[in-house]
């Protein structure tokens, strides 16, 4: 007999595939998607510049890996347009006999490192990254996936060694454009937007590529001497599903960034998933369960013949929109997936090429968000200069390097902006009035002065200067003289920070004067008791907190107003 555990565990899986109540729901849903998702992920393919096969494998192995794996009941896990166009900017993918065995390498190192980061319980992690690089980041990828495809939109080879001088050369070469190849992308684009307002919905854009596709075909046996490129062009199309591809170890060293940037890309973008989009209980999921997810299903992907892939936003809101009532709709768009490949795998071939760039064209320009732009530009400096650097660094070079040096960027500024918003109040208690009113600190401790000084701002290593700054001086004869500085709600306090008290209370002691510390948390205190700091400020000039806000800063000022008093 099965445990009680697991037959808990097991119905719980099972209500993840709802009930027979929601079952033709599902399968409306996942038919939806599934049509959907057969030339989004040949595009994706196309965008990342590998063959368009890899994208659709990518695309069915990651939506049932997802459907199965995450912990989001609706997210569906795809290959989205970030992601491909970082794995465009991966030489080992683009060129050389080992594109396979690199692909299918880069997969499930990205879901190792999801995977892991899951396993730990670090789905927090992606509220680190600031929204002036997201921004930035998104942005500059929208323009990337426009101008990369330029080519296969104006039937031009293009030269030049980024995106940017390739789209210029293009421009400087009208009069070479395929005139066919322009004509099927624009009709493309046309008819999406004119079928997206009819009943047709999310389908407008397989309808709108199969009657391209059809003019393409009609349009090469007209003009013969200006053929519009087909997908079996630059691949084969089998009609079966993908084989087992295995990873090559020594490709490793050379991808680890690639993949540590496409974890970072997926999983912040699933984690907007994870905390915008609730699961049929009405409890929001867990993003450290959609982190093990995404990682689940890119190992899937790579073992398949699948590009890495994350939880896409656009994916998930159709099949929902669709009507999706559990996780069995991404299992049916799977299948829908598979039957397409194995039973029109030879039709496939047939998709025109401007037909996908299109579909990519508009894409890019639904993904350039300018209010975000704008929204950001007015927060700040600081804020402006790190959107600036990572959206033209997403631009020039490859996108893996850009978005960890805007990460990098952030951070550094960040520090630095909380270092030098350290300041530091005197609190002055007047007869009578039970409050203390804020002044600036004295420019220096007397002899028999008794100072309150409170910090606010983070106490890290690079605030520790900013601090000891705006301390009063110590002259060479301060007899007698106590400053207390009030640490409540210091959580922990950096060695930087722990020397420079130490330092300030060895030159009041050497002037005849102390130095008491209050509202110290036992954190803090056992920090000040191994580094050996206690022993030099001594340990009854430091007053640990209580319950009772003030009281530990009342003890200190009363024992110094008896070591002042006890001088007079």
């Amino acid at each position: 007999m099965m445990p009680l555990s697991a037959r808990v565990l097991l119905r719980r899986y099972v209500r993840r595939f709802g009930s027979k109540k929601t079952v033709a729901s599902d399968l409306k849903a996942g038919l939806v998607l599934g049509v959907e998702s057969v030339p989004d992920g040949l595009a994706a393919g196309l965008l990342a510049g590998v063959n368009p096969l890899f994208g659709l494998y990518g695309y069915l192995m990651g939506t049932l890996g997802g459907a199965l794996a995450t912990g989001s009941v609706f997210m569906t896990v795809q290959v989205t347009g970030a992601m491909a166009v970082v794995i465009a900017d991966v030489p080992l993918i683009q060129t050389g006999p080992l594109v396979g065995a690199a692909l299918a390498t880069l997969a499930i190192m990205t879901g190792i490192v999801m995977l892991v980061l899951g396993i730990l319980k670090l789905g927090s992690l992606v509220r680190f990254i600031p929204t002036a690089v997201l921004v930035g980041f998104i942005n500059a990828v929208a323009i990337s996936i426009v101008l990369g495809q330029l080519d296969n939109f104006t039937g031009y080879d293009s030269e030049g060694a980024n995106r940017i001088i390739r789209a210029i050369d293009t421009l400087f070469h009208l009069f070479e454009f395929s005139w066919p190849s322009l004509l099927v992308g624009i009709i493309t684009i046309v008819l999406i937007l004119a079928l997206e307002r009819t009943a047709l919905g999310a389908l407008a854009m397989v309808v709108a590529i199969v009657a391209t596709s059809a003019l393409a075909a009609l349009l090469n046996a007209l003009v013969a001497h200006q053929p519009v490129a087909l997908l079996s062009g630059i691949a084969e199309v089998p009609n079966a599903l993908p084989g087992v591809s295995l990873p090559d170890a020594s490709l490793i060293l050379p991808l680890i960034l690639p993949a540590l940037s496409l974890a970072l890309v997926g999983l912040v973008q699933g984690a907007a998933i994870s905390g915008s989009i609730a699961n049929p209980s009405g409890r929001f999921p867990d993003p450290s369960a959609d982190f093990r997810g995404q990682g689940v299903a890119n190992i899937a992907a790579g073992m398949f013949q699948g590009m890495p892939v994350g939880g896409s936003m656009s994916a998930t809101a159709l099949v929902r929109a669709a009507g999706a009532k559990s996780a069995l709709a991404n299992l049916v768009a799977a299948a829908i997936m598979a039957l397409t490949i194995v039973l029109l795998g030879s039709v496939i071939g047939y998709i025109a090429m401007p037909a996908l760039a299109g579909l990519l064209i508009l894409v890019g320009v639904r993904t350039f968000k300018l209010h975000d732009v704008l929204m950001v530009w007015r927060t700040g400096p600081i804020q402006i200069a790190v959107l600036t650097v990572t959206f033209v660094l997403t631009l020039l070079i490859p996108l893996q390097y850009a978005v960890l040096t805007g990460v990098g960027l952030a951070i550094i500024l960040h520090i630095a902006r909380q270092s030098n918003r350290v300041t530091v109040k005197q609190w002055v208690f007047e007869p009578g009035n039970a409050l203390p009113s804020e002044t600036a600190p004295p420019a220096a401790v007397a002899p028999g002065d008794i100072v309150v000084l409170v910090p606010y701002g983070s106490l890290f290593f690079a605030a520790a200067p900013v601090f000891e700054a705006q301390l009063p001086t110590v002259p060479v004869v301060a007899k007698r003289a106590v400053v207390i500085v009030r640490l409540r709600g210091k959580d922990e306090l950096g060695s930087t920070f722990i020397r420079v008290l130490a330092q300030y209370a060895s030159r009041l002691r050497g002037a005849g004067g102390s130095l008491m510390l209050a509202g110290v948390n036992k954190k803090v205190y056992e920090q000040l008791t191994v580094t050996g700091v206690l022993a030099t400020i001594g340990p009854e000039n430091v007053f640990v907190e209580e319950p009772r806000v003030g009281r530990a800063l009342t003890s200190a000022i009363q024992k110094a107003e008896r070591w002042v008093a006890e001088s007079e």
